[in-house]
């Protein structure tokens, strides 16, 4: 029975290293040209949207699908800056926020890259001010307007002053 139980062990094990010794070569075997950069990397409904990539070689050129946004196809050409390749495109005003894969095919190789494009409500470089109040269910009932905080201001003065003059007339003792 040990016997037994330490042959399985033993295999166990073997198939586990085995395992691993395959992972770094798999490993080795990724992409050191990357994917497709977007630029902005999150944008707004109707933003438009640079894609860059080195992966097509020194003067490639690509087809970019946008697709899974709503924007169809694009085309990549070689950059101005380098040996990358890039191109351009709208995301369209009826874009959902959403994390959204971009894809390229180059032209000479045939190789996909991908990438992700966040699309939400606010762009990262509007600064987003608060407005409106706090509701908490005290105070803030008039606002910022002067007339109508001196109005309220006056009824508390006649109010007060008419509770004030009861009160005297109670401890004169002359009734209500």
């Amino acid at each position: 029975m040990r016997r037994t139980s330490r042959l399985l062990s033993g295999t166990a094990l073997a198939v586990a290293a085995a395992g691993l010794a395959v992972a770094p070569a798999y490993a080795g075997d990724t992409d050191d040209t990357g994917g497709l950069e977007m630029f902005p990397s999150s944008v707004v409904p109707g933003g438009r949207v640079t894609v860059d990539t080195a992966a097509c070689g020194e003067g490639g050129t690509a087809v970019g699908d946008a697709g899974a946004v709503g924007s169809g196809t694009f085309p990549l050409a070689p950059g101005t800056h380098g040996d990358g390749t890039s191109g351009q495109f709208r995301v369209p005003p009826s874009a959902q926020p959403g994390t959204y894969e971009i894809v390229a095919v180059c032209a000479r190789s045939g190789r996909r890259v991908t990438g992700d494009l966040v699309v939400t409500l606010t762009s990262p470089r509007q600064q987003v001010h608060p407005h409106g109040s706090v509701k908490t269910g005290v105070g803030g009932a008039l606002g910022h307007d002067p007339v109508q905080t001196a109005a309220g201001v006056a009824a508390l003065a006649v109010a007060a002053a008419g509770g004030t003059w009861l009160l005297h007339r109670r401890a004169r003792g002359d009734g209500i």
